[in-house]
């Protein structure tokens, strides 16, 4: 099974640099959006042929990883 975090590219000439699809002009935050918005996977494949359903998880886990971070909390002294 290959890596589809792999599917994610940054490449400062196409869209600003903002992570994107397999380098195609579809941002993340694109597919994401239409996710939070209520678009199923299949609707969002209809309306844009040129992705794969691995595209759409790919964001996903992309989206995941850039929110595991530690949390810190204050303490009293």
């Amino acid at each position: 099974m290959s890596n589809l975090i792999d599917r994610i590219t940054v490449d400062p000439e196409t869209c600003g640099g903002r992570p994107c699809i397999r380098g195609l002009r579809m941002r993340v935050k694109n597919v994401l959006d239409m996710l939070a918005g209520g678009s199923t996977r299949e609707e969002i494949i209809h309306d844009y042929p040129y992705l794969e359903d691995e595209d759409i998880t790919a964001a996903l886990e992309f989206a995941a990883r850039a929110t595991d971070h530690h949390v810190f909390t204050a303490t009293e002294s």
